[in-house]
């Protein structure tokens, strides 16, 4: 295949060149949503030039905004599998019902491929730092992709993303800054970072590579069901499904997948647009509220209720526009689904299917089982579900009280509370997260333990001096752990357990219990069910630790 011309182009002027340099805005009149278009040779031979390429996204750069393949930044991303769903669509009663399963990316998103092509563009421009703002998945994946190329990271995120992926964010060296604000201002407050240091910002859906990225997505889509359905009957060798089902946050993906499905039909591979199925979480649903009401522009969510954090868009911006004209001219629907239909909906998929997906993508199938119920999708229509992402580590409220059974055959005995070291603790209490309060009267071995938690990754701290205080910032602030000292004068640790045991909102709270003194049996069983871990004050103390304590003090 001859290379391919790509030309950068505003759809507000007209204004075209070639595509030489990343722009941000339109040079003729500031336009900010700006598009490649690309010249395809041979368009009718390219399927066949495929067939031989590596299984990666790569294999369409023809009609990608990349110009030196020698610039390109991979970690194998793209050409994950469309698999036919077996017991979820029989349940629905759809015979044609697939999954594309973007879990088996990189970093486990469909967001690898955005990430994979933006590096690798920068790269091409000798840009060596980024900045992006992201609820989960971008900055897992750019962070992935920025450590390969070497390219430093600068992540902004918001305080409702699950700290296992702000962990995973910074295991691959990126500088993270969370925001406490909606997702919208942690956007804002990311572009005039990276305006002050005159770098690239990642704007999503206005950015060219981020969104040209999501037509690989499409491509795979109809060169696979080209194979299951065969040409179409004018002869076209791929295929367009009837539905394409996404959850939708900032509408990055479906963009991208409807002008895969245009250039598809201009260079003669396929016919048709597929209708797209757009839901949201009815705890941000800025673009569906907007839709039903007939308006063209959709107006900012406030104060997103939604605890799916990846699609938590408050402001939807140009996107919506371009979905929503798609609509009235090809058909679909915006929808939306409340979390727990998500939730249901995610066990649903693992236990019939064994799909273990993320949450946003469980949106995208409680959807689909709401557009099925109400007969907006028909039994023998091609459905393809984008399965974005998966859901590990699975986060402790999807399954509600379905955990694991214990059972006990030791002797009828009494059970002990473990005693062991704060750190191993720790490692006891699941899905351990931010906010931990310390309720500790010595001020002393207060601050040693807090010091310890923060090694630990724990940014989120608060001290409570005595038991009266420390239950009132129980009720206020409902910390996700608790680390308790048993001996206090007024009210003990024995108090405030007794009081949180017996308030429902927060019973469940995991304590790790902290005491100066060996503990009789009877007080060893009134610790039995909340507590965690038992240690012993001086047992916590390790040898780096102890000896940074010591290295302080010569100082």
């Amino acid at each position: 295949m001859r290379p391919t011309k790509v030309k950068l182009y505003c759809p507000n002027c007209g204004y075209s060149e070639d595509y030489t340099r990343l722009l941000s805005s339109c040079p003729s009149c500031g336009e900010t949503y700006l598009d490649a278009v690309y010249e395809l040779q041979s368009p009718l031979n390219w399927p066949a030039a495929l067939r031989d390429r590596p299984p990666t996204m790569w294999r369409f750069h023809e009609l990608l905004p990349i110009r030196d393949l020698s610039k390109i930044v991979s970690l194998g991303e793209g050409g994950t599998p469309l698999i036919k769903s077996q017991n979820f669509g029989a349940m629905l009663g759809l015979n044609h019902l697939y999954i594309k399963d973007e879990r088996q990316g990189p970093t486990g998103s469909f967001k690898d491929r955005q990430a994979a092509l933006a590096i690798s563009s920068i790269r091409e421009y000798d840009i060596n730092e980024l900045v992006v703002a992201s609820t989960g998945n971008v900055a897992i994946a750019y962070s992935a992709y920025a450590a390969r190329a070497g390219v430093e990271l600068t992540a902004f995120t918001i305080s409702s993303v699950p700290p296992e992926k702000m962990r995973e964010v910074t295991l691959y060296g990126t500088e993270l800054v969370k925001v406490t604000g909606t997702y919208d201002q942690a956007k804002q407050v990311a572009r005039r970072f990276a305006e002050s240091k005159g770098l690239p910002f990642d704007r999503g859906v206005k950015s060219i590579a981020a969104k040209e990225s999501m037509k690989t997505i499409a491509f795979e889509i109809a060169e696979e069901l080209g194979k299951i359905y065969g040409p179409t009957p004018s002869g076209r060798p791929w295929r367009t499904p009837d539905w394409y089902i996404q959850a939708v946050s900032g509408g990055l993906g479906p963009v991208g997948i409807l002008k895969a499905f245009r250039e598809m039909e201009q260079f003669g591979l396929s016919e048709g647009m597929p209708k797209l199925g757009n839901i949201q979480s009815s705890g941000c649903d800025p673009m569906v509220r907007a839709y039903k009401a007939g308006l063209e522009e959709a107006p900012p969510f406030i104060n997103p209720e939604t605890r799916i954090a990846t699609v938590a868009t408050d402001v939807p911006g140009i996107a919506y526009k371009i979905l929503r004209e798609a609509l009235l001219t090809h058909g679909g629907v915006f929808e939306s689904v409340s979390d727990e239909e998500a939730y249901e909906a995610l066990k649903m998929v693992a236990r019939l299917d064994g799909f273990s997906v993320e949450p946003a993508t469980a949106l995208a199938f409680a959807g689909l089982i709401k557009l099925v119920r109400d007969h907006i999708i028909h039994p023998d229509e091609i459905v393809v579900v984008n399965c974005t992402g998966h859901t590990f580590p699975v986060e402790k409220h999807i399954l509600g009280g379905e955990l694991v059974r214990d059972v006990d055959v030791t002797p009828a005995a009494r059970r002990e509370v473990p005693q062991e070291g704060l750190l191993s603790a720790l490692e006891a209490v699941d899905q351990f997260v931010g906010r931990v309060l310390v309720i500790e009267d010595d001020l002393g071995a207060a601050q040693l333990m807090m010091r310890i938690l923060r090694a630990h990754g724990v940014e989120d701290l608060l001290h409570a001096p005595n038991g009266e205080a420390g239950v009132r910032m129980v009720e206020r602030y409902q910390p996700h752990l608790v680390v308790l000292d048993l001996m206090m004068p007024g009210m003990d640790g024995f108090g405030v357990l007794d009081y949180m045991r017996s308030h429902e909102d927060y019973r469940d709270i995991p304590v790790v219990v902290v005491t100066a003194k060996d503990l009789t049996n009877e007080e060893r069983d009134r610790l039995s069910g909340q507590v965690q871990g038992l240690l012993q004050k001086g047992s916590f103390i390790d040898d780096a630790t102890l000896q940074d304590l010591i290295d302080e003090k010569l100082s």
